[in-house]
């Protein structure tokens, strides 16, 4: 450690194994009688020798030192407000404790969303006396009350996150076990009306809540972590049904009964948990060191007004509206509804699919798993490289396209089969899942990252994610519609119109690239004409970091 200069004379302290140093990290409300500029934001010493008060600088372009008062300026010694390993740590540890606890959120909020699928080749439809159309209406209503609940996202800047996300938790929780006790089409329509309120709550805003934690560099594959859940809650879904149609069908209730109680209930438990495990802030979570704390503040630029219990800023209405004025978060919204088209179809509708290529109930839910499971895999190596290129369009573009191909082979498949051998075509149909699934799951990853990525405020970035979601999830109410039995075994026309929705996410994602480009090139200009420009700090490999004017990454 660099040495520090005593307030009392100039001996320097050094550190050592025989110095007691402890960091108290200090907020504006503090007890602390010192004037409010020696408090905000600063690091008390504490050694053996004495007591040394520094403040970091306000200065964020001065990234690496901040100033003791105490000297002339002249004089004042630079010391790290923290180095790239401590920041590698707090960085883990969020990685380790707080994105896998919330991807188990999302796959169980997945998972209880989409068991309807598992649950209606299990006898739900015929217990229930429902058509296909009303079958389609259950599915519907689900998104209908999950769109008009978008406004939620705002609330994760309202209210305390681990209150709001465990009540979100236990309350779908609650309503997906109730599914068990439906005993008619209206019971059980208004029950998915009101598990998408619930899910509306939490699922759209947690990226936005991961970019209180991660910089713009780390955001894609901490997204895809959780995002990556919902293929996987697919794959552990279709499972899951396996073995429990498999072991209840001669119990006391029926298969598709004991689905969703045994699938839904488990959500309650796990909101008991999310109370004590979800943080507020940064600079509140639990499982960091009080120092450890202030770098995660400070690395986010929040060193200046640490978001301690009682010292939150104003909310920011000024950068909502340019949100809300801006065609960039349109265009990504599109993208994001033509994407969804595909998102929301085929979870609940590939057993059925599956069944009417020719397959039993359980072989159908036995086969819906792989697909996903290659998915979730695609999602993280994707992110990745996205990550680490800073770039999101030519991944987003290549997986858009991958799928939409794959759609259009199934739909092509299913009008010529007669020119094809039954093995052949059940074969290219069931082989072209694979990609069409990867596909729109990657999609989905980067577009919902890329429309925070260009967003500094906070209060933007929520103003962008719902937008993106009012916008984006009025295409389940498409999509859920796109496979109605009459149209079976071959259902080319929803293939085909989810192939077209996944090249128009392509094409409109081409176009978001070149207006990104042009405001990077124009940004440039007014750098070189002395236009001052918001500079971030770049977290490299093995935790180098640069620091370079800002860019929309694209």
């Amino acid at each position: 450690m660099a040495p520090f200069r005593s307030l009392a004379g100039p001996a320097s302290i050094e550190s050592s194994s025989t110095s007691n140093t402890a960091y108290t990290p200090m907020s504006d409300g503090s007890v602390d009688e010192q004037p409010r500029h020696h408090r905000s934001g600063s690091l008390k010493l504490q050694t053996d020798f004495g007591t040394v008060q520094d403040l970091f600088s306000e200065d964020e372009a001065e990234d690496y030192n901040y100033n003791d008062e105490a000297q002339p300026k002249f004089h004042r010694p630079r010391v790290p407000k923290y180095t790239p390993i401590e920041e590698k740590q707090v960085v883990k540890k969020f990685d380790r404790r707080l994105v896998p606890f919330l991807a188990l959120l999302y796959l169980l909020s997945f998972l209880d969303r989409s068991n309807i699928g598992n649950a209606k080749i299990a006898g739900l439809t015929e217990d229930l006396n429902l058509s296909s159309s009303q079958y389609e209406w259950l599915l519907t209503a689900f998104y209908i009350t999950y769109i008009l609940f978008e406004w939620m996202t705002l609330l994760y800047r309202v209210f305390p996150a681990h209150v709001y996300i465990s009540l979100c938790v236990c309350g779908w929780g609650l309503v997906a076990s109730f599914q068990s006790l439906a005993t008619s089409f209206e019971a059980m329509i208004f029950l998915r009306a009101v598990l998408g309120v619930t899910e509306a709550a939490f699922g759209p805003g947690v990226p936005f809540y991961l970019s209180l934690f991660y910089k713009r560099e780390e955001l894609a594959f901490r997204n895809a972590l959780f995002i990556s859940a919902a293929p996987l809650a697919s794959s552990f879904a279709s499972s899951l049904a396996w073995l429990i149609v498999r072991s209840s069908s001669d119990g006391p209730i029926a298969p598709w009964r004991a689905l969703f109680l045994v699938e839904g209930f488990p959500s309650v438990i796990v909101a008991v948990f999310a109370w004590f495990m979800i943080p507020d802030s940064p600079g509140t979570a639990a499982f960091l060191e009080p120092r450890q704390r202030m770098v995660a503040q400070l690395r986010m630029g929040d060193g200046a007004r640490p978001e301690y219990p009682g010292n939150r800023r104003r909310f920011d209405w000024a950068e909502v509206g340019k949100a809300l004025s801006d065609p960039k978060s349109y265009i990504t919204a599109f993208m994001f509804f033509s994407c969804n088209v595909a998102f929301s179809s085929m979870p609940v509708f590939l057993p059925t699919i599956l069944q009417d290529m020719g397959y039993t109930p359980q072989t159908s839910q036995a086969l819906s798993a792989p697909p996903y499971l290659i998915a979730f895999i695609t999602v993280l190596v994707t992110a990745y490289l996205s990550d680490r290129s800073r770039s999101r369009s030519p991944y987003l573009i290549a997986h858009a396209l991958i799928s939409a191909i794959s759609y259009l082979t199934i739909a092509l498949t299913g009008s010529f089969h007669d020119s094809l051998s039954p093995p052949l075509h059940i074969a290219i149909r069931y082989i072209c899942v694979y990609p069409a699934t990867a596909g729109f799951f990657s999609a989905i990853t980067l577009i919902i990252t890329w429309s925070m990525d260009n967003r500094t405020a906070k209060e933007g970035k929520g103003a962008s994610v719902a937008i993106l979601n009012v916008i984006g999830q009025c295409g389940p109410l498409l999509g859920t519609r796109l496979y109605p039995a009459d149209d079976g075994p071959w259902y080319v026309r929803g293939m085909a119109v989810c192939a077209g929705f996944m090249a128009l996410v392509a094409i409109l994602a081409g176009v978001l690239r070149g207006i990104l480009g042009r405001a990077n090139a124009r940004l440039a200009e007014g750098e070189r004409d002395g236009t001052e420009r918001e500079r971030e700090v770049l977290i490299l490999g093995d935790g180098e970091r640069r620091q370079e004017a800002f860019t929309y990454i694209i």
